[in-house]
């Protein structure tokens, strides 16, 4: 989502890479009192091809309290390592829960 709508971003905690979109940072979602550490993440400065996620923040829906789409909550993708938003749109199998780390 674009910056200016995302929830407020407190503090970077953490540096992941991505093989293909470059360096990452995780960053703390603040909503009232409650902080939620490592709730999302941007790509300060993507590689070549990717330069359109600069300005960019995405949210671990599994970190929120509710995530939604055009009305639609969404299930977060299993596992703890990707951030997927799957909708009634979204068509299966999905790599992240049990015995998919090989595929």
């Amino acid at each position: 989502m674009p910056r200016r709508r995302s929830p407020r971003p407190s503090r970077p905690c953490g540096a992941p890479f991505c093989e293909f979109k470059g360096s990452a940072r995780y960053l703390s979602l603040r909503g009232g009192d409650v902080v939620v550490p490592r709730a999302a993440w941007n790509y300060p400065t993507p590689a070549p091809g990717f330069e359109e996620l600069a300005d960019r923040v995405a949210v671990y829906a599994g970190a929120m309290d509710a995530c939604t789409v055009d009305g639609e909550r969404v299930t977060p993708q299993p596992g703890g390592f990707y951030g997927g938003w799957i909708t009634s749109d979204v068509a299966g199998p999905l790599k992240g829960g049990a015995g998919t780390a090989g595929w």
